[in-house]
Order: C-alpha cells, then structure tokens, then sequence
C-alpha cells in the first residue's frame, strides 16, 4: 500500500512505498492518490495501479496455495489481512455468480429465440 503526505489543504503532496513520518497509507484505489499520479505522472497512474491490482490477484492465490497446502494457517494472518481476503472472496464469488448467468453454458434459450433469465 502507498503511504501519502497531504499538505495545509489536505491535497496529497508526496507519495511514498514505506510509512513516513505525518503521513498516512491509503489504498492504491483513492481517489486523491489516482488525481495526484494522473497529474504528476501523464500515462504512468493506469499502468503502475494496474501492475499493483494484478500483483494484489498472484499474492492473494498465493496466500489460497499456502493455506490449501497447511503450509500457513488462515488464522496466523493479521485481522486486517483476513477481513480483506474474505471481503475479496465474496466479491469474487458474486462476480463469478453474475457471470455465469451470462456465459454460453448457461444459454437457456429455446429455438424460436425467445428465453428467460
């Protein structure tokens, strides 16, 4: 996570990859933090955020291997850390829910083209 300093207004002044001093850690999808990389780095905020979320995914499926193999306990995690892999879980099981009502396998069309969902 990226720890920012804001400045008398509150508007992020400086960004940095360790805890500072008056600073604070945001999440990489804050809203003050993407205007600040999309103004002081054109082109460079969707690709470093993107980079981030896809590396959040392999770390996530990591921790899962991990736990399936009872090489880590879910409970030796951080409190924070397990609220956030089941909130990711959910999220990912209503995800798959929805897209499966929509995927080819599920197409409950009959011939004359008309259907239901």
């Amino acid at each position: 996570m990226p720890f920012v300093y804001r400045d008398a207004e509150g508007r992020i002044a400086a960004v940095y990859n360790q805890p500072v001093e008056g600073g604070e850690e945001v999440d990489i999808t804050d809203e003050d933090l993407k205007a600040f990389m999309t103004e002081n780095m054109p082109g460079m905020a969707d690709e470093w955020i993107q980079s981030d979320l896809g590396l959040s995914r392999v770390i996530e499926d990591l921790i899962d291997v991990l736990i399936d193999k009872k090489v880590i306990m879910f409970t030796d995690l951080p409190n924070g850390a397990q609220k956030k892999l089941l909130e990711r879980r959910g999220l990912r099981s209503e995800f798959s829910y929805v897209e499966s009502l929509f995927s080819e396998e599920g197409d409950y069309s009959d011939d004359d083209g008309g259907g239901f969902l």
